[in-house]
């Protein structure tokens, strides 16, 4: 007698989504494997094609462009080499809003992220209609920048604004906010302005920090301070790192100083302060006042390298004091 004839399993008749995995596998069928691949490019194919079309096709226009003499309009363009990129290194108006761009992501990264914890403490305290207070703190990051920068031009408007009436009410001279050397801190108080975004990030990761630890901190004799300083800041270090990063992003990227210019035209960008003349102002200068599209290009390159190169030095000298709270369970 066989194992076959004896076996209740031998002679047990199979399911049909058992006989449909074995058609899978053996037969000439798609694999389980085959199909969640192809599910998988079929959910993702519209972020696929828009990142290829919207952000990857331009990026190696631009990369060309760099290369080459093209000014937009005329078709007579030349093929340059490195020479736009050996411009920039000996272009001093280049190097000067490279350096205020850095002083201003210096000053606006490290304000808007101690602006937006602190609005974050307040807040997340068991208080009385506080959610009112997270909406009307909250609603200025909502608000697009063009219409901010208006409202701050508006405000801080030399002749008009309300700035200089409640100085001029109170006995003191007008001044002139949107020049220098008075707009630079202007241009900071836009940013901070808008911390409400920073305020979320940063109360989403204060209501994840356990009570306990606070609770048994108290109970050892702890101030609120040293609580908050050894707790709730190495807690809060991912966030933090992450509010840096995408801060300093940001503050390189920035295009408020077009906002903020008394005449802010492309024919008018020398009405821009001196202290406000940013990077980005000074590629779009080159595109837009100046028609060097090769040029302008190439300093985009430059900074998005630089971009680059910052990012890693941020990740390289904060890696030993971010503290990931992992739980173990998690990595078996």
């Amino acid at each position: 007698m066989t194992v076959d004839q004896v076996s209740p399993v031998a002679d047990r008749p199979r399911s049909p989504a058992s006989a449909g995995r074995s058609r899978s596998v053996g037969g000439t069928g798609p694999s389980m494997t085959t199909r969640r691949h192809r599910a998988f490019y079929m959910f993702t194919s519209p972020w696929i094609i828009g990142f290829s079309l919207l952000t990857i096709a331009p990026m190696a226009y631009a990369l060309w462009l760099s290369f080459t003499t093209y000014d937009g309009i005329s078709p007579n363009w030349h093929y340059v080499g490195l020479g736009n990129y050996r411009e920039l290194l000996n272009d001093s108006r280049t190097w000067d809003a490279l350096g205020r761009t850095g002083l201003f992501a210096v000053l606006s990264v490290p304000l808007s992220i101690v602006a937006g914890l602190a609005l974050a403490v307040l807040i997340n305290r068991p208080v009385k209609v506080r959610g009112l207070f997270r909406t009307l703190l909250y609603l200025p990051a909502v608000v697009p920048p063009v219409g901010a920068g208006i409202a701050f031009k508006n405000l801080f408007d030399q002749n008009s604004g309300a700035a200089n009436g409640v100085l001029t009410f109170l006995g003191f001279d007008a001044i002139g906010w949107l020049a220098d050397p008075y707009a630079r801190y202007v241009l900071v108080m836009t940013v901070l302005w808008a911390a409400g975004n920073v305020m979320i990030i940063s109360l989403a990761g204060l209501q994840d920090v356990p009570r306990e630890l606070h609770e048994a901190a108290r109970i050892d004799g702890a101030s609120a301070w040293r609580s908050f300083r050894s707790i709730t800041v190495p807690l809060l270090s991912p966030v933090l790192l992450f509010q840096t990063v995408t801060g300093v992003i940001a503050s390189v990227q920035t295009i408020m100083p077009m906002l903020l210019a008394p005449t802010a035209t492309t024919a008018g960008l020398t009405t821009i302060p001196q202290s406000d003349y940013t990077y980005m102002i000074h590629v779009f200068s080159e595109y837009f006042a100046l028609g060097r599209y090769g040029y302008a290009s190439a300093l985009l390159w430059v900074l998005f390298v630089l971009i680059l190169v910052a990012t890693g030095l941020i990740f390289r000298f904060t890696s030993g004091v971010v503290f990931y709270n992992v739980d173990p369970e998690a990595k078996k």
